[in-house]
Order: structure tokens, then sequence, then C-alpha cells
């Protein structure tokens, strides 16, 4: 089952790419790698939540806005290769939270992305992962997502 028909079987449809909010592009491919830039959770041009996870933001709800920069993160990669059944594997996925300092749950909040990219693409799905605590994200997003793939 090709990546496009697997979205379409859980239900989700790859959004417009996000405009990038600097001077930057939302992927670059160099040789067989794909890097996406940081995509935060834009759902029509704007964030569903701000703030702190572990204080304005739940876990859950910030799991879910990762899951939802992943998805981010494959529009960017379609427009930069034109169709998601190029991607062999995810090799890297990057988490940042933005956490209240008391919050330690930063790799359960990431999984949002992880648990996403492994139902799209299967075995090819599973990554290297970080998951990192950082004071504030850009537009005060709770949750930033970066991606590398490997295309062929």
């Amino acid at each position: 089952m090709s990546a496009e028909q697997r979205l379409a079987e859980l239900g989700l449809e790859l959004p417009e790419v996000v405009a990038p909010v600097a001077a930057y592009v939302p992927a670059s491919r160099t040789g067989n790698l794909v890097w996406t830039s940081g995509q935060l959770p834009f759902v029509s041009g704007s964030l569903p939540a701000t703030g702190k996870v572990g204080a304005a933001v739940d876990a859950d709800t910030a799991k879910s806005l990762a899951r939802t920069c992943a998805l981010n993160a494959l529009a960017a990669i379609r427009a930069e290769i034109g169709d998601l059944d190029r991607v062999r594997r995810v090799v890297k996925v990057v988490g940042f939270v933005a956490s209240d300092p008391a919050f330690t749950g930063q790799p359960g909040v990431v999984n949002g992305a992880s648990e996403l990219l492994g139902e799209v693409f299967g075995d090819a799905g599973r990554h290297a992962r970080s998951a990192v605590g950082v004071a504030v994200l850009p537009l005060d997003a709770p949750v930033e997502v970066e991606v590398v793939v490997e295309v062929g």
C-alpha cells in the first residue's frame, strides 16, 4: 500500500505546506536525504494551542499537536520530492517541547510524531529520535518537529 493510500485509510489528508515564518525553506534535499525545517502544529494557518506543556497545554493535547507537526513535515517532504512513495525510510526525528520546568514527559509528547510516521510507513517509519524540552518555541507553540527521510 502506498504512503498516500495509507494516509487516506487513516482518514488524513496532507495540508498545504506551511509558509516559513522566517528566512528558510520548508524542506531541503541533499543527495538521498530530505531534511525538514522545524514544523509547528499549524492547522489551517493557525496554532490550535499555545503555551507550555505541563502548564497551559496538557501532555495528551501536546502529543496530538506533535502528530500534526509530523503531518506538516510530510507535506513539506512531498512538496520537495513530489511523491511520498519515494520515501525509503524515516531516518531521524527531533522533537522540541516547550515545557513547564516541572514537566519531564517530552518523549511521550514526541511519540505523537513517531507513531504517525510508523502508521504511514510501517517498518520504514522506525527512526532514531531526540525529544528535547525547551523554554519557548516560535509563536509560543507547544511543540515543534523536524524529520529526516531517505528517498530513492
